[in-house]
């Protein structure tokens, strides 16, 4: 497990671009980085050979015994962490010179500097929906540890609450409760089983005063979180004294287990999870045997150092849920292994309302406001603003910006940025406007928030185009009203991180829903978007199955993946298997031996693994061994869909297995030679008794 000291001083952290790279299947494999000044110490994550002891037979004694050699070798200080469960290594403060001689030696398998990854979400409203009915299978996840690194928990919510119909713990969990300023050892319970919090990394000094060394989270995103994937159930949601409906996790008698290794900064640009603390608080959870392990941070694209103590959890038998990350599908998604589930995120449907100039456009965004609003006067902020604040402070409606002169009765056009959305409509309210208009600032899409005043929120485009009309016509007319709703199917966000072409393996592995996802915070409630919360509903998902069978990791991933819908419009490198939601009855299984993730991973290869996708380039053969998860014999029958270029063969099509039993099915792929684009579909087994099992297929070049 991970032991630690306390820095005399805060990390440094190196630029993310001093990691060079060589390349397994598309993915990147992380190789030696160097101090940025050869005189001065910076914080390295150094990884030996071999396994940790989640993933060997040597014992921790035997490991830190080795990683004592390799410190005194190069007369290095005391580490800032040790492992020995999701991997051998540490962390320690090295100069350049002591870097190039680690890299020397054989026992050194890695050396990445410490950087800070991003949370991958953000809070987008203090509203909240009308409610979330949840509904749940069989246990709702008794018996199931969901450990969570993140920005830690709120416990005080009752979503977090010893509360009758948890089950008893029938998990084999052992980890303890860390405490801290703010968080006693009362903070955990039943439901909360288990805390840990790491800076070391981050460092103390670079954290905001409002943060706590502690479990407790001072960022909202943790309890967001864990709320979505195993908030209790029947929670009433109250904002503002209304009681908008009851809320519940996905999985809601699962048990929780926050490990804080993001932390809050001054600039809240600054956000982040330093990679030393994330890889700590991984090992951790794997020494404490959780069951699922949510890992809501923009993973690396390359199997670096926290991507090898996820490959530690893995073989610990724990079932590992990624973030793909939100930087739109021209950056690659995150966790680039065949070890971690990765969520991308689609979007659902949203409210409408309407912006209509009186003689002018008529431009359409996202309102939770249904009833219409007689003609008014259009206002920019930044003309509004009141003597000594700044014009940029009144465009983006911040508290006290507005003149109440300028504002009444008005409706107020805002910008995005600086302070939250519903806090820019209070501003609004405050200063005596009726309505606001909330324009992005940026690419992205648009929310349908409770606001204090009615309220349309456009995109950048359309944000533009309105703005442009009201400065050249001063006294802008506008009406302001809902639209009629009409059901929307799901569809791929643009912001989530989308598959690399060049790999052997398919990533994202699926997508859920991930805009506007109602969860806790600490004290509240509030809408929030990202990968981050399309990963929390997957891994309540992964809690139900572990509660519900006796499957390995592997078979839970698989079962996650193979039993998705596709989303319309969207390729497999964009959705990857599809939309996971609703687990329909699982017939087969793409399993194997946690071992052989690492025999691929030292074989620079991912493909002889039985991944439960296939990415090929152009034509060729592969096999896949199919199990049986029924508790009879059944008859499965295979067909391809969706391919338009190529053809696509299995042998053979039809199988009769016995319960558990494995057959090999051989894929054969043939089309056009030369340069195609992407062409995507599924391998789909029915079973005789309803199950239906697909396996998504990329065919690149």
């Amino acid at each position: 497990m991970t032991t630690h000291r306390t820095p005399t001083r805060a990390a440094r952290v190196l630029l993310p671009g001093l990691v060079a790279a060589l390349v397994l299947g598309g993915a990147l494999i992380a190789t030696p980085s160097h101090a940025a000044d050869e005189g001065v110490p910076s914080l390295q994550l150094v990884t030996l050979t071999g396994a940790g002891t989640s993933g060997s037979s040597d014992d921790a004694a035997t490991l830190l015994a080795r990683q004592d050699a390799v410190l005194a070798a190069v007369d290095a200080p005391e580490a800032t962490y040790r492992w020995t469960t999701a991997l051998n290594g540490f962390a320690v403060e090295l100069t350049a010179d002591q870097v190039s001689a680690l890299e020397s030696m054989g026992e050194v398998e890695t050396i990445e500097a410490n950087s800070v990854l991003p949370m991958a979400g953000r809070v987008t409203s203090s509203g909240a929906q009308r409610s979330q009915l949840v509904r749940t299978r069989g246990r709702g996840g008794s018996g199931v540890v969901i450990g969570f690194v993140d920005s830690g928990l709120a416990p005080d919510s009752p979503l977090f609450a010893d509360v009758p119909g948890l089950g008893g713990r029938t998990s084999a969990y052992a980890g303890e409760c860390t405490t801290g300023a703010d968080w006693t050892a009362a903070a955990c319970n039943r439901k909360v089983v288990g805390a840990g919090w790491w800076v070391a990394g981050f460092g103390e000094d670079r954290i905001r005063s409002s943060e706590s060394l502690s479990p407790l989270d001072a960022v909202g995103h943790g309890t967001q979180v864990a709320s979505v994937a195993a908030g209790n159930s029947d929670v009433s949601v109250r904002v503002n004294g209304r009681t908008m409906g009851n809320f519940g996790g996905i999985a809601p008698r699962a048990r929780v287990a926050p490990y804080k290794a993001c932390w809050a900064a001054p600039d809240p640009a600054d956000d982040g999870c330093a990679t030393a603390d994330l890889v700590s608080a991984i090992d951790r959870a794997t020494a404490d045997k959780v069951d699922v392990l949510n890992v809501a941070v923009a993973g690396p694209t390359s199997i670096d150092t926290v991507e090898r103590a996820l490959l530690g959890a893995a073989e610990a038998d724990i079932v590992v849920i990624g973030a793909a990350g939100n930087a739109g599908r021209s950056a690659l998604a995150g966790h680039a292994s065949p070890w971690v589930t990765t969520v991308g995120a689609t979007r659902g449907s949203i409210l409408r309302g309407r912006v209509s100039v009186v003689r002018g456009p008529s431009l359409t965004g996202a309102s939770r406001s249904r009833r219409a609003l007689d003609p008014v006067r259009l206002v920019l902020g930044a003309d509004a603003a009141v003597a000594g604040a700044r014009r940029r402070d009144a465009s983006q409606c911040r508290p006290g910006s507005l003149d109440a002169r300028k504002v009444a009765d008005r409706a107020v056009l805002c910008v995005r940025g600086g302070i939250g959305r519903v806090d820019k409509s209070e501003a609004v309210a405050l200063a005596d406007g009726v309505a606001m208009v909330l324009v992005n600032n940026r690419p992205g899409g648009v929310i349908d928030d409770f606001h204090s005043v009615p309220t349309v929120q456009l995109t950048q485009r359309d944000g533009r185009r309105l703005t442009r009309w009201a400065r050249t016509h001063p006294r802008t007319v506008v009406r302001i009203a809902g639209v009629a709703q009409r059901p929307a199917a799901a569809r791929a966000a643009g912001w989530s991180a989308s598959g690399d072409s060049r790999s052997t393996l398919l990533k994202p592995d699926v997508v859920a829903l991930g805009e506007g996802v109602l969860g806790a915070t600490p004290g509240s409630w509030a809408l929030f978007s990202g990968t981050s919360a399309a990963t929390a509903r997957v891994s309540g998902l992964a809690a139900l199955l572990r509660a519900e069978h006796d499957w390995s990791a592997p078979v839970v991933r698989s079962v996650l993946t193979t039993t998705a819908q596709p989303v319309a419009g969207a390729s497999t490198l964009t959705q990857g298997a599809g939309q996971v939601g609703a687990l329909r009855k699982a017939g087969l299984a793409l399993d194997l031996p946690t071992s052989s993730y690492r025999r691929a991973l030292d074989d620079l290869s991912w493909s002889g693994l039985n991944a439960s996708s296939i990415v090929m380039s152009g034509g060729g053969t592969t096999t896949r061994r199919l199990t049986n998860l029924g508790s009879r014999a059944e008859y499965f029958s295979v067909r391809a869909i969706g391919f338009q270029r190529h053809r696509v063969r299995m042998t053979p099509v039809a199988l009769r297995l016995a319960p558990g039993e494995t057959a090999t099915v051989r894929v054969t792929i043939t089309g056009p030679t030369g340069p195609t684009p992407l062409d995507d579909g599924w391998l789909v087994w029915r079973g005789a008794r309803g199950s239906e099992t697909r396996v998504p297929v990329a065919i690149t070049r």
